[in-house]
């Protein structure tokens, strides 16, 4: 089904090193590792070489405070040159790096430092200050290190010693996610991680070998898309990244790539949808821009065709989790199907398997999305939850609980979470599905499809639909729109229009808090 891919997955290795020291002695030494453009601090940069010694001090730094190789280190920064330096280099200590958003309030950060026992954590001064009577004392913290004042603490660091010497498997990094109890799931990853994203460097970056790439991504560096995307993938080849500090503004991103000869632009769907509504750029504002991909929800048909028809390119999506980051993708190699998640990248031994049996189901059929155990992507293990780790690792699989199918052709379509799925009048619909046929309206610019109940075990198909700037068309007009285009079972019975969607901090959908509530009109039933 993909093309064959070996691993080759080392006794040692450790990702602060491949990010950075490899390439000591290089061309790439010299080379600009990351650019960070502050609305209120303007730019900032680092070299490769830079980077190394900084990493390595940031590394003796936390020896000198007793931090031990397996000790947790919480990361809570802004994007920043100071990211990179704590998070890869509290992995050359040998301790286990713990990015957490600045969107998480004092409670939230205090939860996280208690769960991880976390024994360092670094901060900017401002969030400290205002978190500093809660977060005192939380958990194992004996260290907290202010970001202002980490250059000088580095400057003072003597020589450092080697970096830790830390085996493939071992921790590296720590990542929180929603939990299905209300509190966020650690998810452990090793250093072997690295390589299991090396695929995705030729079927999804598609990352030229004889040329400088130079990459602005839209994201924060906590997420796992973006850790991988747009910090840890790149600096390992050797590649530039540029990250933005700031307002949401969507005019930054061409602006950036304008100003940096990016050749590679990331982000997520909403801010491709905002570029198209909210800016006037086209491909002759960003002449070195050749290759556009996105992930964390669902690119829509209509901003597929808009962006290619404005700036010439197609956005390559994929499809990923904290558990493995992004694994499915689209690529040059075969013409996208708008919709479809594409591959699975070489490498990624991605089974159907009909949760039951176990039995791989059929072409066509829908199937839970299964990676066997040896993926070296794979994280280690759920964070003190052992029972969760046992409930979906076992018979040789890690179990994602998202459900797909395979169609003629190879390409898979992703269906959902199984929890997702609607069950309505003994149909299974799939809200993934739904919401890619609303999308093509020209008056939606935003949808998400839920089940609702309707009493006496009646579930309908419902969608909620953001209307584009200006657009009059009607929740009724909207309706009959699905019912022309989706097969009657699929169709949304009720159609609602709001004008915004609970999100996670990551900017995902939050499906289980849409209800009526958020709705200023609904179409007649």
């Amino acid at each position: 089904m993909s093309a064959p891919w070996h691993w080759e997955v080392p006794e040692f290795l450790n990702i602060g090193v491949a990010c950075t020291d490899i390439h000591l002695g290089t061309p790439a030494e010299s080379r600009t590792a990351m650019i960070v453009e502050d609305d209120a601090l303007g730019t900032s940069s680092i070299t490769f070489a830079s980077l190394s010694r900084q990493t390595s001090r940031f590394a003796q730094l936390l020896r000198k405070l007793g931090v031990a190789a397996g000790d947790r280190v919480l990361v809570r920064l802004p994007n920043s040159i100071a990211y990179p330096t704590a998070f890869l280099g509290a992995m050359k200590r040998g301790a286990i790096a713990v990015p957490t958003s600045t969107l998480l309030t004092a409670e939230e950060v205090r939860y996280l430092l208690e769960d991880s026992q976390a024994k360092a954590m670094v901060i900017d001064a401002a969030a400290w200050n205002s978190m500093r009577g809660t977060l005192e004392g939380a958990g194992a913290l004996e260290h907290v290190i202010l970001s202002e004042a980490l250059e000088a603490e580095l400057a003072a660091v003597g020589s450092p010693e080697p970096a830790h010497r830390t085996r493939a498997d071992d921790p590296a990094y720590l990542v929180y996610t929603s939990g299905t109890t209300g509190y966020p799931k650690g998810v452990l990853h090793a250093h072997r991680s690295l390589i299991g994203r090396s695929p995705a460097s030729e079927y999804w970056f598609d990352f030229a070998a004889d040329s400088v790439d130079r990459i602005v991504h839209s994201g924060k560096f906590n997420w796992t898309y973006v850790l991988g995307s747009a910090l840890m993938d790149p600096l390992h080849r050797g590649k530039t990244v540029i990250a933005h500090e700031g307002a949401n503004d969507p005019a930054a991103w061409p602006r950036l790539i304008a100003k940096h000869g990016a050749t590679i632009f990331i982000g997520v769907p909403t801010v491709y949808r905002q570029i198209l509504q909210r800016t006037k750029f086209t491909a002759a504002d960003v002449p070195t821009l050749r290759h556009c991909m996105s992930a964390g929800e669902h690119l829509s048909d209509e901003v597929f065709a808009q962006w290619k028809a404005r700036f010439g390119l197609d956005i390559y999506e994929a499809v990923g989790m904290s558990e493995i980051s992004y694994y499915l993708s689209q690529n040059k190699r075969r013409p996208i199907r708008p919709g479809s998640a594409g591959f699975p990248q070489p490498g990624h031994d991605v089974r159907l398997l009909e949760a039951e049996t176990l039995r791989e189901v059929a072409r066509g059929d829908e199937g839970m999305i299964s990676i066997p155990e040896n993926d070296p992507g794979l994280f280690l293990r759920y964070w003190n939850l052992p029972e969760e780790t046992a409930r979906l690792r076992h018979d040789g699989y890690f179990f994602t609980g998202d459900h797909a199918r395979y169609d003629d052709d190879g390409y898979l379509w992703f269906l959902g979470r199984k929890d997702d799925i609607i069950k309505s009048f003994g149909y299974r619909v799939s809200p993934y599905e739904v919401e890619r046929v609303m999308k093509s309206h020209p008056a939606v610019a935003d949808c998400a499809c839920v089940a609702e109940e309707a009493g006496n075990d009646k579930v309908l198909v419902a969608a909620y639909v953001i209307a584009q700037p200006g657009s009059a068309a009607s929740a009724d007009e909207l309706a009959a729109f699905g019912r022309e285009h989706l097969a009657a079972y699929k169709a949304p019975k009720i159609v609602y229009i709001a004008r915004e969607f609970p999100r996670t901090q990551n900017g995902k959908i939050l499906r289980r808090k849409i209800t009526p509530q958020i709705a200023i009109s609904r179409s007649a039933v």
